[in-house]
């Protein structure tokens, strides 16, 4: 079973900050229920085929020099977490926001990202 706060660095780092197709394919299928509901500003994406458009389209739009970058603790409780991260040009964010997961059976079920305001 994966802790709560492996799941929210691997969500932020092996899937959303992975550039590499095959290996954050693996890591979704790792790390999220084949049910996964994502669910951020633009709207709810639901599944693996779906989560890994999702963050595929976001790494294609913006340069090679963007990263993800932990920006803060991160919070765990027995089902949930929340991890607060700034995304940019390393030590330059161009934007800041928060994930929070449900885990179900030692997996991702569910993520809500924020951004700041």
């Amino acid at each position: 079973m994966n802790s709560v706060t492996d799941l929210l660095a691997a969500n932020l780092h092996e899937v959303f900050g992975n550039r590499d197709p095959g290996s954050r394919r693996a890591a979704i299928e790792r790390i999220y229920t084949e049910d996964i509901v994502f669910t951020d500003p633009e709207g709810v994406t639901t599944g693996w085929d779906a989560l890994e458009e999702k963050a595929s389209t976001l790494l294609e739009k913006v340069p090679p020099n963007f990263v993800f970058a932990e920006d803060g603790e991160r919070y765990a409780g027995p089902g949930n977490g929340a991890l607060a991260w700034a995304f940019g040009p390393a030590g330059e964010p161009a934007v800041r926001g928060i994930d929070v997961i449900t885990v179900r059976d030692g997996r991702i079920a569910a993520v809500l990202t924020m951004f700041t305001a």
